[in-house]
């Protein structure tokens, strides 16, 4: 299916397009200049995150990790969550159920 979701800005450096999604599942583009950052925040959802290019280093839940492409993580629902690009590029996140605040 062509994909017709609008690309938005969310932060600084930071753009997001659903590419996917159902009532029970909902996948998400997030590209990232270097430096950009995804604010630590938390959700009801359950999110996996794949990194398709570039390197992050992700918070979560207290713990620091940092990631290339090929790596992915699971964040559990309601545990607070960020990164900061280190070299630009793409994150491949999944959330169920489907973040309906993604749509409006």
């Amino acid at each position: 299916m062509k994909n017709t979701h609008p690309v938005v800005a969310t932060d600084p450096g930071v753009t997001r397009q659903v590419l996917a999604d159902h009532p029970d599942l909902m996948m998400v583009s997030f590209r990232f200049e270097k430096g950009a950052e995804g604010r630590l925040h938390q959700h009801p959802h359950v999110q996996s995150t794949y990194v398709r290019s570039g390197r992050f280093l992700f918070f979560c839940g207290g713990a620091e990790n940092e990631l290339g492409p090929g790596d992915s993580l699971v964040i559990p629902a309601d545990t607070e969550h960020g990164c900061i690009c280190r070299e630009a590029g793409e994150l491949i996140d999944c959330f169920t159920p489907r973040r309906e605040d993604f749509l409006t």
